[in-house]
């Protein structure tokens, strides 16, 4: 499966502050309305926090 376009994730992280955890990732891109495949994406990517919308979309990529 695809990872999905950066761009297309962060536009659902749009708002959350850095550093921000995995949890606070998945949390927020729920609130957003993000696609199950947008969801599924951020819910693969390793626990811990991340420091920059760039650090979160390497881990996406890195799923795909």
């Amino acid at each position: 499966m695809a990872a999905p376009n950066p761009i297309q994730v962060q536009k659902y992280l749009s708002g959350i502050d850095y550093p921000a955890s995995k949890e606070d990732i998945v949390a927020t891109a729920e609130k957003e309305g993000a696609p199950g495949d947008v969801l599924d994406a951020l819910k693969a990517i390793p626990g811990g926090d991340y420091d920059a919308p760039t650090a979160v979309t390497k881990a996406v990529s890195d799923k795909g």
